[in-house]
């Protein structure tokens, strides 16, 4: 299972609403985004990705994507 980590990255960065994320990604990035879009990637973890909006994330909050998902094996049947 892939656990979405945005906003550990964000605090870890001192960055804590998605307005600053907005402002950062246009900055840095030069990657602009709707503010429905960022509430999506802040209130649940996604489903598919934009190429470029990974790329932006990752070049804005200078970090990778595997900052951004962290894989967690299932449990097996055996474990529970």
């Amino acid at each position: 299972m892939l656990v979405w980590m945005l906003r550990q990255v964000m605090a870890e960065k001192g960055i804590w609403t998605g307005a600053a994320l907005r402002r950062l990604l246009i900055e840095k990035a030069n990657y602009s985004i709707s503010a429905p879009a960022i509430s999506a990637l802040l209130t649940g973890q996604p489903r598919q990705m934009k190429a470029e909006t990974l790329d932006a994330l990752c070049t804005a909050l200078e970090c990778t994507p595997n900052d951004l998902w962290v894989y967690t094996p299932p449990r097996t049947a055996k474990e529970a």
